[in-house]
C-alpha cells in the first residue's frame, strides 16, 4: 500500500515562515520525483516545485522562486518545503506527489494539508 503523507501547514502572519513536510511509504523513495502542488480559493491546482529523485535538479513556480525551497532525504523517504516570506496569496492547500522516475504512470498523491497566511 503506498501512502503520501502532507504535514506541517497551519496558520502563519505575513512575511512568517512554514516548513511542509512529506512523507512516503510503500515506494523505493529514491526513484520517485517529489513534487508540491497548491490549490487556492477558486483556482486550479499548480505546480509549486519539484525535485528529482536524486535530489540533483529542482524547479518552482516563478510566484515562489527565491521564497521556496524544496529539499528531499532519502534516507527518511521524506521530502520538505521550506516557505519563507510567506504572502497572503500563498494561502492554499498544499500537496505533496511522487511520480516514479521511469513509469509516469505510478503517481502518488497527499491529502494535502492547509496553508494560511493572514494577521
Amino acid at each position: 500500500q503506498v501512502q503520501v503523507a502532507e504535514s506541517g501547514g497551519g496558520l502563519v502572519q505575513p512575511g512568517g515562515s512554514l516548513r511542509l513536510s512529506c512523507a512516503a511509504s510503500g515506494v523505493t523513495f529514491s526513484r520517485y520525483a517529489m513534487s508540491w502542488h497548491r490549490q487556492g480559493p477558486g483556482k486550479e491546482r499548480e505546480l509549486v516545485a519539484g525535485i528529482t529523485s536524486a535530489g540533483g535538479s529542482t524547479n518552482y513556480a516563478d510566484s515562489v522562486k527565491g521564497r521556496f525551497t524544496i529539499s528531499r532525504d532519502n534516507a527518511k523517504n521524506t521530502v520538505y518545503l521550506q516557505m519563507n516570506s510567506l504572502k497572503p496569496e500563498d494561502t492554499a492547500v498544499y500537496y505533496c506527489n511522487a511520480r516514479h522516475l521511469y513509469w509516469s504512470a505510478y503517481d502518488y498523491w497527499g491529502q494535502g494539508t492547509q496553508v494560511t497566511v493572514s494577521s
